[in-house]
């Protein structure tokens, strides 16, 4: 087969201009291989991401054992329905399992799609008994398809798509008080980030989930939490739930749940997934053998190299940078919150401008809600890489101007 000749950043962004649908901001680099916690662009210059795949690439670009285990997968069986028994999809079901609550694994491919089978479990359990209503957090996220959006209580998500599907509910994150008042007979659910990812790293109070738990108990209804991007050890423990001791009636994660490949989960306590009977849910991809096998591969790197530990002592790093930061320029850093490799610095200054900054220091960071820089780290970066990454930081936060501080 002859070698194509890479083409230049230009010149794909040219076919992207002609042929993409323009619906996303794009960066005007265009990238070509990744390794770890680098990326390379199609000029040869290299990144250091400290945002990798927006949080799907966990266990950084490429691991070894996810693409070993592809490259043997793709040779044996790319495809086949959920007409089929498939052993990986067993197998990576029963890891989860082990590692969450015992519940039973709905698979998909994204976030989104976790969530909306979340919503139709919580409602055909509550069906009959005319409980319909699902309550969510103001500031959430959780997806971009219609149920998943509704849900998704940040009005300007669902500006231009209105009417919304019928039945959601919306209250202050972290407020008890407010989730007494919502929750009544017709409440099927409660639906949650235990972090806010997409809503500036927001982590509630250490009472927020046992308290959701118990008023879900006291009210007959299931409370779901989207761990869609606290999964799979982002945090330091396998799900973030597990820090507060509490136990969901059903979970969802994707983003990070398969090294990079397109991944969804919904896990469900035994009583409730019964719930779901033929014809009533699907996927076609779904638990597909390729998206399973590098799930498998995925815990067994997290489990091999101890990477649940290595979290905590990414986050611990990177707090100690950002709090240099803070101590030089109280008046640019508003609050620091880091749980494990979920780490948000609120400024008092809009953060994009920082983002493409650090973009010309070849610096891939995000930008949230506004005055928000969000970092996602791979579990498997190193100090020397923290380091050199919040040394860029650094320059550019510290370098602005005392009259930047407009918030």
């Amino acid at each position: 087969m002859t070698q194509l000749a890479q083409p230049s950043s230009a010149e794909t962004i040219a076919l992207f201009e002609r042929y993409v649908v323009p619906n996303y901001r794009r960066y005007p680099v265009c990238l070509v291989r990744g390794q770890g916690s680098y990326v390379w662009d199609a000029e040869g210059n290299r990144y250091l991401d400290f945002f990798p795949g927006w949080g799907c690439n966990l266990i950084g670009h490429c691991p070894p054992r996810v693409v070993e285990a592809v490259r043997d997968q793709v040779a044996q069986l790319i495809h086949v329905p959920n007409t089929w028994y498939m052993e990986p999809q067993g197998q990576f079901a029963r890891l989860l399992s082990e590692r969450s609550f015992g519940g039973q694994a709905f698979f998909c491919n994204s976030g989104a799609e976790a969530n909306e089978a979340a919503i139709k479990l919580a409602r055909a359990v509550g069906h009959a008994a005319g409980r319909f209503k699902i309550v969510t957090a103001q500031g959430g996220f959780h997806g971009r398809t219609y149920a998943a959006l509704t849900a998704t209580a940040q009005p300007q998500y669902h500006a231009g798509f209105e009417p919304m599907v019928p039945g959601f509910a919306y209250m202050p994150y972290d407020d008890l008080g407010a989730a007494d008042r919502l929750i009544d007979q017709t409440t099927a659910a409660v639906l949650v980030e235990p972090i806010q990812g997409e809503g500036g790293i927001v982590i509630p109070s250490d009472s927020y989930l046992a308290g959701l738990r118990r008023l879900c108990d006291d009210r007959g209804a299931l409370l779901i939490l989207d761990e869609v991007q606290t999964g799979m050890g982002r945090t330091g423990c396998w799900f973030a739930y597990q820090h507060a001791g509490v136990v969901p009636d059903i979970l969802t994660c994707a983003k990070a749940l398969a090294g990079g490949i397109a991944c969804g989960v919904m896990l469900a306590r035994p009583e409730y997934a019964a719930q779901l009977r033929p014809g009533m849910h699907a996927s076609t991809f779904g638990g597909n053998p390729i998206a399973c096998r590098a799930g498998i591969a995925t815990i067994e790197t997290i489990e091999s190299d101890a990477l649940l530990e290595r979290a905590q002592a990414i986050g611990s790093r990177f707090a100690q940078h950002l709090g240099s930061f803070r101590d030089q320029r109280p008046d640019l850093v508003r609050d620091i919150r880091v749980r494990g490799t979920m780490i948000g610095l609120e400024l008092t200054v809009e953060a994009s401008p920082i983002v493409a900054a650090c973009l010309g220091r070849r610096l891939l960071i995000n930008a949230t809600h506004g005055h928000v820089v969000r970092l996602l780290p791979a579990l498997t970066i190193s100090d020397s890489e923290i380091d050199e990454g919040c040394a860029i930081l650094g320059d550019i936060l510290l370098g602005l101007p005392p009259a930047a501080s407009t918030h």
